[in-house]
């Protein structure tokens, strides 16, 4: 009996263990229905084209949901997320690289790809934090990777 128990123990924890880190993505991440990048297809940024995708070729990874163009982009995809999937959760990259750090909503059309990675920044009322980003990339980039260490471990 004690045998079968430790498995199922085990089992149980590692299934909790997922959830769990599925909450903190939900908790987190930029989405809309539980849909990230506004339903754009996350494979099309590398395509230098972002495009909608289509809401009946999803995926969903730990807990957040992608919509793609093509079940070919849909494969690509589920070969390697992290590739694909956007930086800070989706938030703008800009308002995770000031001092004082906040979460931003991003125009999913407004974007960059650096080192193989995807930032998308805010870009409305004539406000367009990409150009703000991209004039001290390196230092952004840093302070905002330890802003968004922070708000993760929360």
């Amino acid at each position: 009996m004690k045998t079968l128990l430790l498995p199922l123990i085990l089992l149980l924890a590692i299934n909790c263990s997922a959830q769990d880190n599925e909450a903190i993505r939900k908790k987190h991440y930029n989405l809309d229905d539980n849909v990230a990048l506004s339903g754009y297809d996350p494979v099309s940024y590398f395509a230098n084209k972002p495009i909608e995708g289509n809401k009946n070729i999803n995926y969903t990874y730990k807990g957040v949901t992608y919509y793609f163009l093509t079940e070919k982009s849909k494969a690509l995809f589920k070969a390697n997320p992290e590739k694909y999937e956007p930086q800070y959760g989706g938030w703008c990259a800009y308002a995770l690289g000031k001092k004082d750090p906040e979460l931003m909503d991003a125009d999913p059309e407004t974007y960059k790809i650096t080192n193989g990675k995807l930032y998308v920044f805010y870009n409305s009322f004539g406000i367009n934090t990409k150009k703000k980003w991209t004039k001290n990339e390196s230092e952004m980039k840093q302070t905002a990777d330890k802003n968004w260490n922070k708000i993760i471990k929360d």
